[in-house]
């Protein structure tokens, strides 16, 4: 079966339209989406813009001065304890009638290939248009009214790809940066917890965060508490942010890693290691803006890193790569040829941070580097 053919373009008579985008995937996915947000804006400065997402990854976005408005929703699966099934559903259908009679000139499902379920969601807003890829033999692309037949032409990176989707509004060429933004209150208290952690110290702070949901992407916790003691051999100066997702890995639904974190503390007692257990996705964005580099696994927090500008050395399983390696910051990806990050040895982490430093020229850190040498 023949591609579905774009069928047509934005509608030149408006001049400021109302745009909602849709984006109801994982953390890093609605960061690869925040270039939209600032392109759509210096396209049209007095449109209305605004976003629906969800409860866990909202933190992403909610300091986004682009946006006029968010819309915000709870998965069932995110419910937290105090909030009942019939309350979610409930609060769900008000917001969906709001948007509704909001009457939007264009509804954008802004995810990778064609997404039946922000369709869905999409039709019931009935905008004027609604902007999204579609596939093939697919049901339902027939409500796209701008469609957009999803093919990749080349290995594109996840911000480049959904960016495709404002081509029909005019915009194309080079998305612009990720873009997140700490809460002011959340950096403040960030900035008071690392002081009180860092008993008196200076220095660069190198964040260090642990977590991953793919095992393939874990790298060993020996591994860590290796590659920390080097990097403080090395860089006397730095500290060591510590950065986890909280809580038991025996928990099926949301396993943590207190016991990796905690064995790393333990193993590391007398070096500038800072480490207190996580929070929500908003401390987490205020802790790494603090870090002048950041060493991680494949996930969210990469990304969210990339979206604050640090520079980065990431491990990568089996994992794409090309779709999804830190957009627009210094970085070294290690990829080991079996795809399976714990392959990744010591000596190839501690060599990409040094090459990571030369590619920042980090004067600060080298000159450490050079006294513990001398």
């Amino acid at each position: 079966m023949r591609e579905p053919e774009t069928k047509n373009m934005a509608n030149p008579e408006i001049k400021q339209p109302k745009i909602l985008l849709i984006r109801r995937d994982n953390i890093g996915d609605l960061v690869c989406t925040t270039p939209m947000f600032q392109a759509l804006r210096e396209k049209y400065p007095d449109a209305r813009i605004c976003a629906l997402v969800n409860s866990y990854n909202v933190a992403v976005i909610r300091e986004n001065s682009y946006l006029d408005e968010i819309f915000v929703y709870t998965k069932a699966k995110h419910q937290h304890r105090t909030q009942s099934a019939v309350g979610i559903y409930w609060n769900r259908l008000c917001m969906m009638w709001r948007l509704r009679r909001d009457h939007y000139d264009y509804v954008i499902t802004a995810s990778a290939r064609f997404q039946p379920r922000s369709l869905r969601v999409a039709r019931f807003m009935r905008p004027r248009h609604i902007i999204g890829f579609v596939e093939a033999g697919r049901r339902g692309v027939q409500h796209v009214d701008i469609a957009i037949p999803y093919n990749l032409p080349r290995p594109l990176h996840e911000a480049e790809d959904v960016f495709r989707l404002l081509q029909p509004l005019g915009i194309g060429g080079t998305p612009p940066p990720m873009l997140v933004r700490p809460n002011a209150g959340e950096l403040a208290a960030a900035r008071r917890r690392i002081n009180e952690h860092a008993a008196g110290r200076a220095g660069p702070l190198i964040g260090v965060h642990l977590s991953t949901r793919k095992t393939t992407n874990r790298w060993p916790v020996t591994h860590f508490i290796e590659l920390i003691r080097r990097l403080h051999a090395a860089y006397p100066e730095a500290r060591f942010l510590l950065l986890w997702a909280p809580g038991d890995s025996s928990n099926p639904k949301h396993p943590g890693d207190d016991d990796i974190a905690a064995q790393i503390v333990k193993s590391l007692q007398g070096l500038p290691v800072i480490a207190y257990p996580m929070g929500n996705l908003d401390q987490l964005i205020a802790d790494l803006s603090l870090c002048d580099t950041v060493i991680t696994s494949d996930g969210g927090a990469l990304h969210i890193a990339a979206a604050l500008g640090k520079p980065i050395v990431c491990f990568f399983g089996d994992i794409d790569t090309a779709r999804w390696y830190p957009w627009g910051v210094p970085h070294v990806l290690l990829q080991p040829p079996t795809r399976h990050a714990p392959d990744i040895t010591v000596d190839e982490a501690f060599n990409a941070y040094q090459g990571l430093l030369t590619m920042v020229h980090s004067d600060k850190l080298r000159t450490g580097a050079e006294q513990a040498a001398g």
